[in-house]
């Protein structure tokens, strides 16, 4: 048997299906209200889209000029008949191309989408290859398989070992961050997106003729994919990542000692009163509040301390969670990008130590942009009268129930 034999079989039993992996309409919604806000007609990159079906959504929801690339033209005419038949012909551009060896100008897109395709050349490659296609405040969403569990079977194992080296969620997050990327959102895929996927795959590997050159071979390696799906599937999942670029102008790093009479100074001179500066000071002599690693700074071009950050303790009844507060920039660098930088920065490292929520209560025109909402949504209060729009939270672990209940603070809040 060639190996063009298998490869055509391979394809001829996916041919026509709905899906070329996990996902959902529900999911693809999700990771697209978490890329946040986007031009009226944003330009979209769908790589690996197969036979479009993100394609076809982001179109006909979100406005989108679609430029959408695969290696096997069939999907790509199935996509285009789709499109056209749904009136979005004039939306969605088909390009035989290889995802690893793309020609296009940087910042070319508004949006880089790969729902199950980014494993191809792998999750490393494509952050770090497709970053530049990206205009300033873009987003990439890309979906990966990895374990879900810290010691998976040996014979999950010995499976994906032969095809594809998975990491864990904590693995994939911390290599988004050292690429050069804010984590918008996390979003682990539910069970019933593998079942929109292999329900229809497995239907048609039952219907399919073994006989088929290169059929019997192809049957064979999917039934081996469904029964690991069906005997380890609880150990491994897809998983959902909407990525940023760092704001490249501002360094941001984690605060060290040299750095503290400049974050007193900031915040002293950010805020009408010394309040802030002081509770900076008694934040950090509290060993039950303080979080090492999670006071943050933004540097000037000059390198220069131009905005401060903080995560410290609190509780949500008898829960731990993380507040963010104070936020401080230097007058002479707001609204400049240096806040928006250093919060990013310092909420990541929050989701890189394994902080599930963090609590803000500041201005609901702001913090809004960094994921936050009301923290009334997640049945959380705080033990004071505030605004209900004011008092806000971020949901940063990928599973797992939000803790309700009140919020209690440090002392040194005074609260």
């Amino acid at each position: 048997m060639s190996d063009n034999a298998l490869h055509d079989a391979f394809f001829a039993l996916h041919l026509g299906l709905p899906r070329q992996g996990p996902g959902s309409d529900t999911t693809t919604r999700r990771l697209l209200a978490l890329a946040g806000p986007l031009p009226a007609r944003p330009r979209v990159l769908d790589l690996g889209c197969g036979p479009g079906r993100s394609a076809l959504l982001l179109a006909a929801e979100a406005g989108a000029e679609v430029t959408a690339v695969d290696l096997h033209q069939p999907f790509l005419d199935e996509l285009t008949a789709a499109a056209g038949a749904r009136g979005l012909g004039d939306r969605v551009r088909t390009l035989h191309a290889d995802m690893g060896a793309l020609s296009f100008p940087d910042g070319s897109f508004d949006l880089i989408w790969a729902e199950s395709s980014a494993y191809v050349i792998g999750f490393d490659t494509a952050l770090a290859s497709w970053r530049r296609l990206l205009a300033p405040g873009g987003s990439l969403v890309l979906t990966e398989c990895e374990w879900t569990v810290e010691e998976p079977s040996a014979e999950a194992r010995a499976f994906w070992e032969q095809h594809y080296r998975l990491r864990t969620t904590a693995g994939n997050t911390a290599a988004s961050v050292a690429a050069g990327y804010h984590v918008l959102g996390v979003v682990p895929q539910p069970e019933s997106d593998w079942a929109e996927y292999y329900g229809p795959l497995a239907e048609r590997a039952d219907a399919a003729d073994p006989a088929a050159p290169g059929m019997a071979e192809a049957l064979a390696a999917t039934r081996a994919e469904l029964a690991v799906r069906r005997d380890h599937g609880g150990e491994y999942g897809y998983t959902g990542y909407v990525l940023r670029p760092a704001d490249t102008r501002w360094r941001t790093r984690e605060e060290t000692a040299a750095d503290v009479p400049a974050v007193r100074e900031i915040n002293a001179a950010a805020f009408a009163t010394a309040e802030e500066a002081a509770l900076v000071d008694a934040l950090r002599a509290d060993g039950e509040a303080w979080l090492p690693g999670l006071s943050y700074v933004a540097e000037a071009p000059d390198g220069t301390v131009a905005a401060h950050a903080l995560i410290t303790r609190c509780r949500v009844g008898d829960t731990p969670v993380a507040a963010l507060a104070p936020v401080a920039v230097a007058p002479a660098y707001q609204r400049g990008g240096a806040g928006q930088a250093v919060v990013r920065a310092v909420l990541d490292a929050a989701r890189l130590r394994g902080e599930r929520l963090v609590l803000v209560l500041g201005h609901p025109e702001y913090y809004p942009r960094f994921g936050f909402v009301r923290a009334s949504e997640y049945g959380i209060r705080p033990g004071f009268e505030v605004p209900d729009a004011a008092m806000m939270a971020l949901a940063l672990g990928s599973s797992g129930a939000v803790p309700a209940g009140t919020i209690h603070y440090p002392a040194a809040f005074g609260v």
